[in-house]
């Protein structure tokens, strides 16, 4: 029988991260995949080069690639530079990958990546979210409970 999953990943060096998707988006399952990069690629992550902002994942001929994810050219590198925006595959077990594209056809899901980091072995890895796009009151919503968290903090602080 399989080792279940943690519910966080081993997180030792993030690199890029995806704010904006928590905003957008209510996260219902996150994943942990590996990343295909380019010897140029790495280095250019290693020195906390990427962005993730504008990026996502589709899983297309039963494989997920990251699209639009910017890991802009390596400083030293040579004529064997890598392309920034070029489509990465993703790295995951064939029963996830089924379970990603079953729920984005048929429940209208999205594949957001909520971060880019290196875990404690040094692989670069993705933090993918299967997410569903909030409504403008959802999102006014969550405006309205950050805002009280704070206020709440700041009243316990003073009082205490």
């Amino acid at each position: 029988m399989a080792r279940p999953k943690p519910e966080t990943f081993d997180k030792h060096k993030t690199v890029a991260e995806n704010r904006r998707a928590r905003f957008d988006y209510q996260i219902e399952e996150k994943f942990e995949a590996g990343l295909a990069l380019q010897g140029t690629e790495v280095k250019a992550l290693r020195a906390g080069e990427a962005s993730i902002a504008e990026s996502y994942a589709e899983v297309r001929d039963g494989e997920v690639w990251l699209i639009n994810a910017n890991i802009p050219e390596y400083s030293h590198g040579n004529r064997l530079n890598h392309e920034p925006r070029r489509p990465r595959k993703l790295l995951l077990h064939g029963r996830e990958i089924n379970k990603l594209f079953g729920a984005v056809e048929r429940k209208g899901m999205t594949l957001v990546p909520l971060s880019v980091y290196f875990n404690k072995t040094g692989r670069a890895k993705v933090e993918l979210a299967l997410a569903k796009g909030k409504q403008a009151h959802d999102k006014r919503a969550s405006i309205k409970e950050r805002d009280w968290k704070r206020d709440k903090a700041r009243i316990m602080r003073d009082r205490a």
